[in-house]
This record gives C-alpha cells, structure tokens and sequence, in this order.
C-alpha cells in the first residue's frame, strides 16, 4: 500500500512539473514511480503537456508507450486509448495511430481508428481516411466508421 502512495505523491509532482514546462524533470521523476499504472498515466500526462506546449514529445512518446505495455490487462488497453484519444484530440493524429498499434484488443485498436479516420474526414481528407477505415480488422466497427462517413462530409 506504501508504494501506492508513494506513487501518487510522485505523480503530482511530476504533473506540477510537466504543467510548468519543467519536462526533463518530470520525465526523471516519473521513471521512479513504482505503480505501473501511475507511472503510465504520468507519462501519458508528461507527453500530453508537451503538445500542448508545443514542445517536441517525440522522446516522451515512447517512453508512454513502454510504461503502458508494462501494465497487465485492461488497464493497458485504457492507458494506450487514453493517450491515443487525447493525441487525437490535439490533432496529432499520425502519433495517436502510431499509440493506436499498440493496443492488442481488437476491438478497442478498431475504435480508435475509426475515430481518426472520421477526423481526418472531418479535415477533408477522405482518402486517407478510407485507407484507414479499410484496415480496420473489426468488421461491425468498419461497417459504423463506414456508415458514420457520410455524416462528416
């Protein structure tokens, strides 16, 4: 339980760190939380602040990735969406679709594409979203990304 709580305290101040722009300590810091699933979302957080900053999370990136491959079970799968949806919400969606690959449930991987998909439709940019949606290995979400499509135009 004291690793828990350790944890937590650790990821506040990583998330004060990451808030003010203070990245380098933030990522050093989060490298010490003990709780897996901590330390994913605080690494989710670091980059996430990044963006928003405008700084260049290219280091951070896979550092998220990795801690959230650490984690067992569903709780992997929330922590790669969670970061996928919040790149995607900034719209970095190449990074958000590169998160994407890394989610091993099927189903929750497809939702995610298609989300992107129907964004970059959104953009005007229909090819590319077509590509996307005819990867996408879940059938009954193919056939909804599909059918959404024509809305976002």
């Amino acid at each position: 339980m004291q690793a828990w709580y350790r944890s937590r305290a650790l990821y506040e101040a990583v998330m004060k760190l990451a808030r003010s722009g203070r990245f380098g300590e933030a990522i050093t810091m989060a490298e010490k939380i003990p709780d897996k699933a901590v330390r994913s979302r605080a690494f989710n957080g670091i980059v996430v602040e990044m963006a928003r900053y405008g700084a260049d999370y290219r280091n951070a990136l896979p550092k998220a990735v990795e801690a959230a491959l650490d984690i067992d079970g569903d709780d992997r799968t929330k922590a790669l969406m969670g970061l996928a949806f919040e790149l995607m919400e900034m719209g970095k969606l190449d990074d958000a679709l590169e998160v994407a690959k890394h989610i091993t449930n099927l189903s929750n991987r497809s939702k995610v594409e298609a989300e992107i998909a129907l964004r970059l439709a959104r953009e005007g940019k229909l090819e590319r979203a077509m590509r996307i949606i005819d990867g996408i290995l879940d059938e009954d979400v193919k056939t909804w990304a599909t059918s959404r499509l024509a809305g976002e135009l």
